[in-house]
């Protein structure tokens, strides 16, 4: 039990290593990288959800002496590149610098496009509902201001948001098969919907899902890159 959710994050970056290597550019690469230990850094978010979404043993009992834990710090260093990536390994997709012709009116909300998902969650967390599900309506929303400043990105965005779903499903299915039962003792599942899908809990597909949909345009978003096909 100590060490399942050690175990689990490292699954995570094995699926990581494996996109990571096939990639065909350096450019790539260097890309999936840069995402994912900027995104590692979410690992700093764990004290909200321990214990009022879940309390897993960690290392050095590190989550329930501090809600901090290494794990999370893997776990979000995995997630980050490859829901920005996916697109690109799958379709063989580029990005490349936009030139002034390409941008338009709603590039004006470019900043508050970008602020609005952290802005939301900070606003819910003063609410009744659960850590996660207020990420989860941060998350959405904020995908919706992207949409509307970036509609260009729509196609990878949303496509991102299904393969995303897809792989951290079959991720998670990993965890069920080798320790039955985990889910039950560690989620606080009476702090959530309750509702299990395959024995997941519902509010993780729908954080798969919205992380995917936000996440894969966060990358082009700051950095003013449009897609392009090779």
């Amino acid at each position: 039990m100590q060490y399942i959710w050690l175990i689990w994050s490292l699954i995570l970056i094995i699926i990581w290593l494996g996109i990571y290597v096939s990639l065909d550019s350096k450019d790539k690469k260097r890309e999936m990288l840069i995402v994912s230990l900027w995104t590692s850094i979410l690992g700093l978010t764990e004290p909200l959800f321990v214990p009022s979404y879940w309390n897993p043993p960690s290392l050095f009992d590190l989550a329930m002496r501090t809600g901090f834990d290494i794990e999370s710090f893997i776990f979000s260093f995995g997630i980050g590149g490859i829901a920005f990536i996916i697109y690109y390994k799958i379709f063989n997709a580029s990005a490349k610098k936009m030139s002034p012709s390409d941008k338009h009116s709603h590039h004006r909300y470019h900043i508050l496009a970008l602020i609005s998902a952290p802005v939301i969650l900070i606003i819910l967390l003063f609410t009744p509902l659960n850590p996660l599900q207020s990420s989860i309506i941060a998350m959405v929303f904020g995908s919706i201001a992207s949409l509307y400043c970036r509609p260009d990105l729509k196609i990878k965005m949303i496509t991102s948001a299904i393969l995303f779903l897809g792989i951290y499903f079959v991720y998670f299915l990993t965890l069920i098969a080798m320790y039955p039962g985990y889910v039950e003792q560690v989620w606080n599942l009476k702090a959530i919907s309750g509702i299990l899908i395959f024995g997941i809990p519902l509010e993780e597909l729908l954080f798969a899902i919205s992380f995917g949909f936000i996440w894969s345009s966060v990358y082009e978003h700051i950095t003013w890159r449009k897609l392009k096909t090779n």
